[in-house]
């Protein structure tokens, strides 16, 4: 499946829950949809890291191919941008970490100087939120709904990056 496949169960979501909060609604409902967004959203990410690196590694070799998809079966949220530079794309080798930061650096000046927002920032946030919640149960005082959406959109062009970095 192509990693951005993924993305439709969460566009889906956000799609339907755009109908139903609206700024009267109660604020605990409100934070346990932003929170089902976040967990969601990370959730889904997560699938399509994994879709990224299995088919990376399944195009060099079938067998490996086979043993990065059992490595990567359980990747348990840890997807932060640390989380794959260090622990996922560097296994793959240092080119691939620096072709990583190299579009991501551009990602991000590209996205401030046009919208303002941070693509790094946003991203971390969505996984923080994510994290909060899923463990906790709780979200920052922070995290909003628009939040969360740009952080699930702005992570699509993480997620975009790591695809076009992972390539030989």
């Amino acid at each position: 499946m192509p990693y951005a496949d993924r993305f439709q169960l969460v566009d889906g979501l956000i799609g339907h829950l755009d109908t139903v909060i609206v700024v009267t609604i109660e604020p605990f409902l409100r934070t346990r949809y932003v929170g089902f967004v976040c967990v969601s959203a990370v959730t889904v990410m997560e699938l399509a890291i994994r879709d990224i690196l299995v088919e990376f590694a399944t195009r060099k070799h079938r067998v490996f191919g086979a043993f990065c998809q059992e490595l990567y079966e359980r990747m348990n949220g840890r997807i932060t941008l640390d989380d794959l530079r260090k622990n996922h794309i560097k296994k793959f080798g240092d080119r691939y970490v620096a072709r990583f930061a190299r579009l991501l650096d551009a990602e991000e000046l590209q996205e401030l100087s046009t919208s303002g927002r941070s693509v790094k920032a946003s991203y971390g946030n969505l996984i923080t939120w994510r994290n909060a919640f899923a463990h906790q149960g709780i979200l920052p005082a922070n995290a909003s709904y628009d939040e969360a959406k740009q952080g699930f959109e702005l992570g699509k062009q993480v997620l975009r990056c790591l695809n076009s970095a992972m390539t030989r």
